[in-house]
């Protein structure tokens, strides 16, 4: 072989440190991320979706941010039956209470066992409970405590919440979401029931708080095809949420959403949805109706 035929060597990349790998696959990750989020965007349209924006909602709307209309579960019980919505993280008991929604399935806002963001307040004794002043924006849980309560033979009249100012000043009091975990992390006299707790107590199932509501006679493939897509996106960037999120601080933000809070519906939670159904009418708490899943 003459000189000019010699094969050419090989020259070898220069090996990446161990930093460089992982700077390599941060970026191939926030690249992949970024290509998911922008799927997502603009993609609702034209349906009309709302969500709470309580910290438990947000690995459920991850990349629709910004099409989402945000209100209280109360507000977004009202613009449903309105009409004014076609799909909404609403609570359990708007759909069990109201013959309109199908229930996308395999999505829910659930815990087995303590919740941390749902529970009684309460500085006097569970027995001698006469009034319960109750967070305005609550569906499901005034009818949870109702049940819990009745099961133990109590029956206490519930009244609107008048602000969250004067609320350490009430005997007993009933508060959900974001606003129960400023009460529940700052100095207060009371003891606390949390409602997830005592409903594995006293059942041993997990309870659903919330649902994806898609109003019924409405072609909706494609919303129920992103919604499960947003989720998707949420949960696998789960830790990224928990680490970026200035919601408290980063230990409570990784107990509440990586331990308290699960967002699927399985069998279980199924299960744990017919026990409040038959606790719910066993106490004249109804209408209910049973609930419709879709795919």
């Amino acid at each position: 072989m003459k000189p000019s035929e010699e094969i050419p060597k090989l020259r070898m990349a220069p090996l990446e440190t161990a930093e460089e790998l992982a700077h390599r696959a941060e970026r191939e990750k926030r690249a992949a991320e970024l290509q998911r989020e922008g799927n997502l965007e603009q993609s609702l349209a034209p349906f009309r979706v709302g969500s709470v924006s309580y910290l438990n909602a947000v690995p459920l709307t991850r990349g629709l941010e910004d099409e989402i209309t945000l209100a209280t579960p109360a507000k977004l019980a009202e613009m449903l039956q309105r009409d004014e919505l076609d799909a909404g993280l609403v609570s359990i008991t708007e759909v069990l209470f109201h013959d309109r929604y199908d229930i996308l399935d395999s999505i829910a806002i659930a815990s087995l066992g303590e919740v941390k963001s749902v529970f009684l307040a309460h500085r006097r004794p569970l027995a001698e409970v006469k009034e319960i002043f109750c967070d305005t924006a609550s569906l499901t849980s005034v009818n949870l405590l109702r049940v819990l309560l009745a099961e133990r033979g109590l029956r206490p009249e519930f009244k609107p919440l008048p602000d969250y100012e004067t609320a350490s000043q009430h005997d007993y009091l009933l508060l959900i979401g974001d606003p129960a975990i400023h009460f529940l992390r700052a100095p207060h006299e009371h003891e606390i029931l949390d409602l997830g707790a005592a409903w594995l107590e006293l059942t041993s199932l997990p309870f659903v708080y919330a649902v994806w509501a898609l109003r019924r006679g409405v072609e909706n493939t494609v919303l129920r095809r992103q919604l499960r897509s947003a989720r998707d996106f949420g949960l696998d960037t789960l830790d990224s949420i928990i680490r970026n999120r200035n919601d408290y601080d980063y230990e409570f933000r990784k107990d509440y959403l990586g331990w308290h809070i699960h967002y699927h519906l399985g069998t279980d939670e199924k299960r744990g949805l017919a026990k409040f159904i038959e606790l719910l009418r066993k106490h004249g708490l109804g209408p209910v109706y049973e609930p419709e899943f879709v795919v």
